[in-house]
């Protein structure tokens, strides 16, 4: 996919892991304050069994209840068949599915195979990916099989690697941080991408200052980041983060 073909980013700046309707307030009051204009700023609602940010439909459609339209609602998957991730959507009023899954150089559609796109169309779908030792290849990989089957995501987002069989409870919020330098010397993946792993208030402006290269980093995602505990988000957090973020990224 070239450049002239990329969709605009899902979201600029995504607080992952939001578990109560008191965690979406701090976001929508930092992005009120940081007078963040319309799909800036999204939410991430975690339904992998196992994590300690989980939640099931009725917790998630209250979070989307506290939330205004402006801000994006994304929904986190790792390994769900796709009516379920639709019909959950639907019950919750999601804007967009992430998909989590594990993508690894030796097993690289396991999880969430690149059909999925086209199979939840029309929902807009981003894909977390690992940067391996290997860099992105498996992320290229299921990116091209995506694309040959008619459906790119609408996003990717690279985060910290994990070990091979970690449970899909696991694989994100760990705050491992993404190897930045090594990421500034991929070649772009020709869709808008977002960096996740270990990102905070105090290195975020750091974080992509040195991912910077061929690489393009158009977005930023956090959850333990800003957390007082796994689970449980600081406002003080949150809001610093909101304004490193669209900050760095020059963005309002």
């Amino acid at each position: 996919m070239n450049d002239e073909r990329k969709k605009p980013p899902v979201f600029r700046v995504k607080i992952c892991g939001i578990t109560t309707p008191a965690d979406a307030c701090f976001v929508v009051e930092a992005a009120r304050r940081h007078a963040a204009a319309p799909g800036t700023i999204a939410i991430g609602i975690n339904f992998v069994p196992g994590s300690p940010r989980a939640v099931g439909i009725d917790a998630a459609r209250a979070i989307r209840d506290a939330t205004p339209d402006d801000i994006g609602c994304v929904g986190v998957f790792a390994g769900f068949e796709p009516a379920m991730m639709r019909e959950t959507a639907a019950a919750v009023g999601l804007d967009a599915i992430q998909l989590h899954g594990p993508l690894s150089s030796e097993e690289p559609f396991a999880a969430d195979p690149p059909q999925r796109c086209g199979e939840l169309s029309p929902l807009r779908v981003i894909r977390a990916a690992r940067l391996e030792a290997g860099g992105l290849s498996a992320a290229r990989a299921w990116l091209d099989r995506a694309i040959g089957s008619g459906a790119a995501p609408a996003m990717m987002l690279v985060d910290a690697a994990v070990a091979r069989g970690t449970p899909a409870g696991r694989l994100g919020g760990s705050g491992d941080a993404v190897d930045w330098r090594t990421l500034a010397r991929q070649e772009p993946l020709g869709v808008a991408t977002a960096l996740a792993g270990g990102l905070t208030p105090e290195n975020l402006e750091r974080a992509l200052r040195e991912s910077r290269g061929p690489f393009s980093i158009e977005a930023v995602d956090t959850a333990s980041g800003v957390e007082r505990r796994p689970g449980l988000k600081d406002p003080a957090k949150v809001g610093a983060f909101i304004a490193a973020a669209l900050r760095a990224l020059a963005v309002g």
